[in-house]
């Protein structure tokens, strides 16, 4: 709910929707995936409020940015001691998480 003024403001109307058990199912799901309630999640569906942004997409993308900023890290320590072989191997991981964390913005 909306804050207005330090006060509430309560939901005026109510609508029923008639789903299948399955679909039912999948929109409860998908609630649960994006963090939020059925309710929330159908207003944003109706109205196209902010994105529907599943919380573990946030999650693993912060974690493939931690985890490419020390591979980074280890690059630059390696590219020190020359191993040509270990530095494509780095190389070759730290494309494979930019491309993940730019699959994974796409879907917002």
């Amino acid at each position: 709910m909306k804050k207005n003024s330090g006060r509430s403001i309560r939901f005026q109307s109510r609508r029923t929707v008639r789903l299948t058990a399955a679909e039912d199912e999948r929109l409860t799901r998908q609630a649960v995936t994006a963090g939020i309630s059925v309710s929330e999640y159908m207003r944003r569906l109706f109205f196209g409020g902010r994105p529907i942004i599943a919380g573990t997409d946030d999650q693993t993308i912060r974690e493939l940015r931690r985890l490419g900023g020390l591979l980074k890290h280890h690059f630059e320590v390696v590219k020190r001691t020359g191993s040509a072989n270990t530095l494509a191997e780095l190389d070759a991981a730290l494309r494979a998480i930019r491309r993940a964390i730019e699959a994974l913005s796409e879907k917002r």
